[in-house]
C-alpha cells in the first residue's frame, strides 16, 4: 500500500486506519525514509507511529519494520 506517493498526492489512510490495517494484519511491513525506499508524503504520524512502536531493520539498504513484531513500548 502505498502511502502518499511519491509526491504526496496519493490518497492515504489516516493513523487510525493505518493502525486497524497492522492490527488485523493486513499490513505486515513498513518501509521507512524518503525518496524511493518509502516514507514520503502522506500521513507523517503514520511514520512516527511505527518508528516508535517498531524495530527498525536495514534490508538492502532501506529501513524496514516488521509490523507483527512490537518492541518494548509498542
Amino acid at each position: 500500500m502505498a502511502i502518499g506517493g511519491f509526491t504526496g498526492s496519493d490518497p492515504s489512510p489516516t493513523l487510525a486506519e493505518f493502525q486497524a490495517y497492522v492490527k488485523a494484519g493486513e499490513i505486515r511491513y513498513y518501509i521507512g525514509g524518503g525518496g524511493m525506499g518509502g516514507g514520503r508524503g502522506g500521513d507523517s504520524s503514520i511514520g512516527s507511529w511505527v518508528e516508535q512502536n517498531f524495530t527498525a531493520t536495514t534490508v538492502g539498504g532501506s529501513t524496514v519494520y516488521d509490523l507483527t513484531q512490537p518492541n518494548a513500548a509498542g
